[in-house]
């Protein structure tokens, strides 16, 4: 997992190093590590800390208060990644997008990526899935809970974001409407070091390969969720891999399937490779 030091937290976030130091002594809302020569070293969700408290300035809270929202968890003792799944379940089945919302900005806020990713986010997809099959939520209250998700793993996305293991292109295979999978493999890359270049649904091949070579990508990641789909791509993309000098990774249920992690550390080493 990546650490930064605070000019590279306080360059991205623009807040000052001072001021960094600040709300770490004062309020304790932030806890970086230190190296053995006492520098600071941040993580991804000490990051999400100091936007979200920069948010709550600009809505006209002094940063005493923010930090006590912040320390309290929208008023009691913060959820643990399990409580969170619980209350992004029970959101869904009450069709209450603020409650959904709400436990999904305390996740990333207080957690870091990888960990609201695996313990929240995909477990929390799986049982909303599993209470369409067996009733308990209509095909509107899975969607509307889906597109919650897919909403907020935008918004962790930053295209501009230096990516010092390389950049990764990612898209859905033509014809693929479903792009959670993607979206947090995509977040999970970002967390890890990665610059992302994110295409989305029904992206053409050959359009995915022209990004490729416009922003000098090593990989290019391609998701399809049918077995029909991906057999219709999968000659397609050694050839254009061939062609561009570049790797292709395949992933979601029609290429097999596999968890995020094993997507992850698959494409690290198809980087090493």
């Amino acid at each position: 997992m990546m650490r930064m030091n605070i000019q590279a937290v306080a360059q991205r976030t623009g807040v000052p190093a001072a001021t960094l130091r600040k709300w770490e002594q004062r309020y304790e809302v932030l806890k970086p590590e230190r190296t053995s020569g006492s520098h600071r070293r941040y993580h991804e969700n000490d990051i999400m800390r100091v936007e979200w408290l920069k948010a709550r300035l600009v809505e006209g809270f002094r940063i005493g208060e923010a930090a006590r929202l912040l320390g309290s968890a929208s008023g009691g003792t913060p959820l643990d990644l399990d409580s969170l799944v619980d209350e992004i379940v029970a959101g869904a089945r009450a069709t209450d997008a603020d409650r959904i919302e709400r436990a999904l900005g305390q996740a990333f806020t207080l957690y870091e990526p990888a960990d609201v990713i695996l313990q929240v986010v995909q477990p929390s997809l799986r049982e909303i899935g599993d209470d369409w099959h067996e009733g308990r939520v209509s095909v509107g209250q899975e969607h509307h809970a889906t597109e919650l998700f897919r909403s907020r793993l935008r918004t962790i996305l930053e295209p501009s974001r230096p990516g010092p293991r390389g950049t990764a292109v990612l898209c859905c295979a033509p014809g693929e409407r479903h792009e959670i999978g993607l979206l947090c493999v995509a977040v999970l890359l970002q967390a890890d070091g990665w610059r992302i270049a994110y295409l989305g649904c029904d992206t053409p091949l050959e359009d995915a390969a022209a990004v490729v070579a416009e922003v000098g990508a090593s990989l290019l990641c391609v998701s399809a969720s049918t077995k029909e789909l991906a057999s219709a791509v999968d000659g397609k993309l050694d050839e254009l891999a061939t062609a561009g000098g570049f790797r292709v990774l395949r992933g979601g249920l029609g290429f097999g399937g596999q968890p995020a992690t094993a997507a992850l550390t698959k494409i690290r080493r198809a980087a090493k490779g």
